[in-house]
């Protein structure tokens, strides 16, 4: 539980910064965590960007799928 939480105050910074509401789910048998803005995101378009997946509604970003999650450090 301790690490959960050490980890989790490492990244408050950088959630107050993206000043929006936000769904996190990471899914560990495949390695991919899903950010969500909007719910559902009904998202018009998609653009990959290395390994991160970026979902669009009318240009504005709705959602993030990131491969390889743990890779990220």
């Amino acid at each position: 539980m301790e690490e959960i939480v050490n980890s989790v105050e490492r990244m408050i910074a950088q959630f107050v910064k993206i000043d929006r509401r936000m769904w996190v789910d990471y899914d560990k048998g495949a390695d991919v965590l899903y950010v969500s803005f909007e719910k559902p995101q009904n998202a018009d378009d998609s653009v990959m960007d290395g390994k991160v997946i970026v979902h669009k509604r009318n240009e504005e970003i709705v959602g993030l799928t990131i491969l390889n999650a743990s890779e990220f450090k």
